[in-house]
């Protein structure tokens, strides 16, 4: 099989989630609320702000299932590539329509895995406020729930030792929220369908951002 019709191993994304395990809980100290929340078989997309580097391998370490993402192509450089693509990563090129990346994350769904996304599409300011519609395209295709996820305390002062991370031991809140379902209903993938989609999900994921923050004091 090529590499555009074959999905990601579940069995790398399970040692991927291993060292996730290890590498988040021994930098930092994750505080995980409302895991359960996050189906315990069949497909699922966690949708995660994004606003600073270790959001990714922080959801990866701390989710139940183990994350298969999509990660921008540009972190695939040198020995990275190799090990990402092990631990059952997606490559995706944003300045296109991806048709690899699409039918790998597809495959995942399919499989029954757990896709995990930035809706918003790169690194900002973490807040929902401006989403792509891949993650209405994915949701809508497979019909597969998706799960909010907020990552608080990631962000501010870093660290003394790596100032590009978040002080070594600090804790950072993982909040997963109730799962929903992006579509109406009627199974419409049309333009409008996927864009009422989308006005749908970020309600959904603002209104989780803003929960997690009382919740966390964040």
């Amino acid at each position: 099989m090529t590499e555009a019709t074959t999905a990601p191993s579940p069995r790398g994304a399970a040692v991927g989630r291993g060292i996730g395990i290890g590498l988040m809980y021994g930098l930092f100290r994750p505080r995980v609320l409302g895991a359960w929340r996050v189906p315990t078989a069949g497909p699922v997309i966690l949708a995660v702000n994004h606003a600073h580097n270790i959001d990714g391998p922080m959801l990866m370490g701390t989710a139940p299932r183990p994350v298969h993402f999509l990660i921008k192509k540009e972190a695939f450089v040198g020995p990275l590539d190799p090990f990402l693509r092990g631990i059952g990563q997606l490559k995706v090129d944003r300045t296109t329509v991806d048709r690899t990346a699409i039918t790998q994350a597809l495959g995942v769904l399919e499989d029954g895995g757990v896709l995990g996304i930035f809706p918003e599409g790169t690194r900002g300011e973490g807040d929902f406020a401006s989403l792509r519609a891949g993650l209405a395209y994915f949701a809508v295709r497979a019909g597969a729930p998706i799960v909010p996820v907020a990552v608080l305390g990631s962000t501010g002062r870093g660290g003394r030792l790596i100032p590009a991370l978040p002080p070594l031991r600090s804790r950072v809140d993982v909040v997963f929220g109730d799962a929903f379902e992006a579509g109406d209903g009627s199974g419409r993938r049309t333009r409008k369908a996927l864009d009422e989609a989308t006005l749908r999900i970020q309600g959904k994921l603002t209104a989780h951002l803003e929960n997690a923050r009382r919740l966390t004091g964040r």
